[in-house]
């Protein structure tokens, strides 16, 4: 099969793979669509450490179940299908939990980190556990599809802090997964939503998907958000960058007692201003993947309710890839998610 292999930094190729073989309890699917993540944008220079060559990358896919594996009786082939980004083990103490995105043993498609290396969906086929796939309504198209690993890390940051009705809310970061947070909050009932970004392009999507206020990152970031709630700041702000100037900006413009949910994992490190956390006893938390979200956020795409579809700027064959990383990369302006298709041909 045909396979985008990041054979070293900064170098992907088309190359030629062999066909995965469904292990017991596993289904083998053919890839109809993936979308370049971030994280894979960042994989590709090395600057995660996440991404360690030689590794078909690609997490967040949809396609057709090809084949299945023994003892998989829940799908057949001809099913159309999408699955979570988590391989978790379901025996740990975790996944009794139900925090299937702290596993132990978590792998995660397409990524190379040391620890473990798992083929991802930048390829015609993918072999993945049954557990983790879900069958998908047929008024999804497989692009959209695609963006449900996004919308499940979306809800599940949200998912985390307790949202009273008439609340408000800062997203930081109108990229996709801020984008789709910012829809989140406004299903689990939050009154208002603010979204800041340096791009004022991505800030007049966000404006087209329903944002209260659109707010351009900068110096005065805190004063105008003071000034639009009344001097308190918001109840919540959700981080979806991961530098230090973003997280920052979250803590700052967060009220007395408020909540500050880190999604962005870009830098391994940032500084935050600890007196201010301390003095306004203010509550960071970390935010994971998701655990458990993907009927919520097929049933949410499928009622229209959160649309990913404006966030969709290409949709292109997987042979096209090498030249659509290099465009994320250079951060092409206009450009938001890319979803790559195998089958398609040029």
């Amino acid at each position: 099969m045909k396979a985008l292999l990041l054979s070293e930094y900064r170098k992907l190729e088309m190359v030629d793979v062999p066909i995965p073989e469904p292990a017991a309890g596993e289904i083998l699917i053919r890839v109809a669509a993936c979308g370049i993540c971030g994280s894979d944008v960042h994989g590709y220079d090395g600057s995660s450490g996440r991404r360690i060559p030689p590794i078909v990358m690609g997490h967040e896919a949809a396609g057709v179940v090809a084949r299945v594996g023994e003892g998989v009786g829940i799908f057949r082939e001809g099913d159309r299908v999408t699955f979570d980004s988590t391989i978790y083990c379901g025996d740990c103490e975790h996944c009794r939990r139900s925090q299937v995105n702290l596993c132990d043993r978590r792998q995660v498609l397409g990524v190379s980190c040391g620890d473990y290396r798992r083929a991802g969906a930048f390829a015609e086929f993918v072999s993945v556990p049954a557990r983790i796939a879900y069958r998908l309504p047929e008024n999804l198209s497989f692009p959209e599809a695609a963006l449900l690993e996004a919308v499940s890390v979306a809800l599940h940051a949200v998912s985390l802090v307790d949202i009273k009705p008439g609340s408000t809310a800062l997203v930081v970061g109108a990229g996709t997964i801020g984008l789709l947070i910012q829809q989140a909050l406004r299903v689990a009932a939050c009154s208002r939503v603010f979204v800041t970004d340096i791009d004022r392009n991505r800030l007049s999507l966000s404006e087209l998907l329903g944002a209260t206020l659109t707010l351009v990152s900068g110096p005065n970031l805190t004063q105008e958000v003071l000034r639009a709630s009344n001097g308190a700041g918001v109840d919540l702000a959700v981080e979806a960058v991961g530098n230090t100037a973003a997280v920052q900006s979250a803590i700052e413009c967060v009220r007395k007692g408020g909540d500050v949910v880190l999604v962005g994992n870009v830098s391994p490190e940032v500084t935050i201003p600890l007196q201010k956390v301390v003095s306004r006893q203010i509550t960071l938390r970390g935010s994971c993947a998701s655990a458990g979200e993907y009927p919520r956020a097929i049933e949410l795409m499928s009622k229209g309710e959160i649309n990913v579809k404006p966030l969709i700027s290409a949709v292109r064959p997987l042979s096209e890839g090498v030249q659509w990383f290099e465009r994320l990369y250079g951060r092409e302006a206009g450009l938001m998610k890319v979803v790559l298709e195998p089958g398609a041909q040029p």
